[in-house]
């Protein structure tokens, strides 16, 4: 099987928070329709430059879109979130189109007027869409925004060298002595907290000084018993032995499962979240409607099926999913995930200025 590591799902809260100190204040997501598109539009006389995580597409994805639409595309590559944001900010008009980021930064560029509402008369294929993906927290009804790959954090373990089930995030955060030295836990903000708020009973958009400092104390408990804070190297750990348990975003537990099925993916009883991945147009884009046009690509049921396929992430199509050979959700079990288990994960929002406290705290836990 082909499949690609994807990009590294990274977070940074300061990333986020420094959008409104950008001077775009003025704006609001009610006003970033701006002018009207053209439903007539010559497509052929426009161009298209997509932002997009490294190895997150098919390497022909340009020759294929432009191929059916007669629209050049130029594809530029970032490694996360903070990347695109920084090209994004940079200047008033960064010269993307289309820019791929997790969707609490689709909330935050949105509310700034960063993006353009979206017309979905150029993208009859959102009805490709399960109805849990029109539905999302951090952009109810895909305003701004549509979802591109969605997915969950939980446990993955090496089933054959520990002797119980895992369940809970106390199985991580507070392991059996036998786990200690084994276990990591994903270095990025929003994640990194993620375990101690739902075992704690908290939300994971919180906003309570109070929680976090709870929060804080049970991290500092946690990290002596660690191997490692690991975003991206955890589940080769697993295959080797030298991790046992770890925190795992869902898709990047099945690059370890497809080397050693006894690795396994749980989603802890405590619940965990819902993150998205979202594609997004630019106010700023000079060639929305081929814009929109590449957004309705996408969604076409051959094109986004590769997404599952290739990086083994869900996706929020169901049209696309039901070209999958059912045999994969069977080697990969996450992959099995229903759009309503999903939807009971909460869905990761932004928390605004309090992200800072977000970032202060990790940057603390790992350096003290």
């Amino acid at each position: 099987m082909l499949f690609r590591r994807s990009k590294l799902r990274v977070a940074a809260a300061t990333a986020i928070a420094a959008v409104a100190a950008l001077g775009l204040g003025a704006c609001s997501a009610g006003d970033s329709g701006g002018a009207a598109l053209d439903p007539d539009a010559d497509l052929t006389k426009q161009s298209l430059v997509v932002g997009i995580w490294s190895d997150y597409y098919p390497e022909d994805l340009a020759e294929r879109f432009e191929a059916k639409t007669g629209i050049p595309m130029t594809i530029v590559n970032h490694a996360t979130n903070e990347e695109i944001v920084a090209k994004i900010m940079a200047s008033g008009d960064s010269g993307i189109d289309v820019a791929f980021m997790s969707g609490q930064y689709a909330q935050a560029l949105g509310e700034q007027g960063v993006l353009q509402e979206l017309d979905k008369s150029f993208i009859p294929n959102e009805a490709n869409l399960y109805p849990e993906a029109k539905e999302l927290a951090y952009d109810p009804g895909n305003k701004v925004s549509l979802p591109y790959a969605w997915g969950t954090t939980g446990l993955c373990y090496r089933s054959d060298l520990i002797d119980f089930t895992p369940d809970s995030w106390n199985d991580l955060l507070n392991p059996k002595p036998e786990l200690e030295g084994k276990t990591t836990m994903l270095a990025t903000e929003r994640w990194m907290t993620l375990p101690a708020q739902k075992l704690l009973g908290f939300s994971a958009n919180s906003t309570s000084a109070d929680e976090l400092a709870q929060v804080r104390a049970q991290l500092e408990k946690t990290k002596p018993t660690l191997l490692a804070f690991d975003d991206t190297t955890f589940y080769q750990k697993l295959i080797t032995g030298e991790a046992v348990l770890t925190e795992a975003w869902d898709g990047w537990c099945n690059y370890g499962v497809a080397e050693d099925p006894n690795i396994k993916f749980v989603i802890p009883k405590e619940g965990s979240d819902l993150w998205t991945d979202t594609m997004t147009v630019l106010k700023s884009s000079k060639n929305k409607e081929a814009a929109m046009t590449f957004l309705n690509f996408i969604l076409e049921p051959d094109v986004h099926s590769w997404v599952v396929e290739n990086i083994l992430y869900n996706v929020p199509n169901r049209a696309a999913n039901e070209l999958v050979d059912p045999q994969m959700a069977v080697d990969f079990p996450s992959l099995a995930i229903t759009p309503a288990e999903l939807s009971e994960q909460e869905g990761l929002i932004d928390v605004g200025d309090f992200s800072t406290e977000y970032s202060r705290l990790v940057t603390e836990i790992q350096a003290g």
